[in-house]
């Protein structure tokens, strides 16, 4: 008899790896252009818009990167120079630093000679059009942090719609019906909160940066008129 059940046994066991053997493999992972293309036609702006995010993103930090230079170390030439009286040697130094800051005190330079108030509001004027040199195209990127996710959303009320269609033309409910719907629904979506995420950091980043230069800047401001009071 128990020869009987282990025989029972050994069988059913060759039946189960012989039927797991023969069943389908089911790829688990899903190629990320299939997943692009059943987005459908909403996934062509989401694509444009993560593409110009990462642009203003890269062009932005290396542009406030160049501006940033060494505030520290220009600041001591310019000190220097204006003790020694050398005030064409100034200006030379600012024609050579490109950076906002020296910029701003070239502005003053020229502006020596008239009332110290008449050169600061000349400083202030300069480092105003600077500071929006630097935030340039940054407010592009809140704009897209908002309009990304309502995009992905359009994808999904479109999701929606071809799910109900596909039923009523076919008049069934089953996966068939359902599968195709749910790709344009799950795939915009997820989509519009990548680049929204994408340009809501990147938002924020640069505007960071940005302030922490204007607040080097208007340090190296301050320095610069108490230079010439000093002189």
């Amino acid at each position: 008899m128990s020869v009987f059940l282990l025989q029972v046994a050994a069988t059913a066991a060759d039946s189960v790896n012989t039927a797991v053997s023969d069943a389908p493999i089911v790829q688990s992972e899903v190629p990320v252009l299939d997943l692009i293309l059943r987005g459908g036609l909403i996934m062509i702006p989401l694509l444009a818009l993560s593409l110009i995010s990462i642009y203003i993103i890269l062009e932005r930090y290396l542009a406030i990167r160049k501006a940033a230079g060494n505030p520290d170390s220009f600041m001591n030439g310019i000190r220097s120079l204006m003790v020694k009286g050398d005030l064409a040697g100034a200006k030379l130094l600012c024609a050579q630093t490109a950076s906002p800051l020296a910029r701003m005190v070239e502005k003053g330079l020229r502006r020596i000679g008239l009332p110290l108030k008449e050169i600061e509001t000349s400083v202030e004027n300069v480092g105003k059009i600077e500071i929006a040199r630097l935030e340039k195209n940054i407010s592009i990127l809140g704009i897209i942090a908002g309009i990304a996710p309502m995009l992905g959303f359009v994808g999904t009320i479109i999701g929606v719609i071809k799910i109900f269609y596909s039923i009523a033309a076919t008049k069934e409910f089953g996966i068939p019906q359902v599968a195709d719907g749910l790709y344009v629904k799950l795939v915009t979506s997820a989509t519009g909160l990548i680049v929204g995420i994408i340009a809501h950091v990147g938002y924020h980043w640069l505007s960071i940066l940005v302030e922490r230069m204007v607040f080097r800047m208007e340090n190296s401001a301050i320095e610069f008129m108490d230079i010439l009071q000093d002189n």
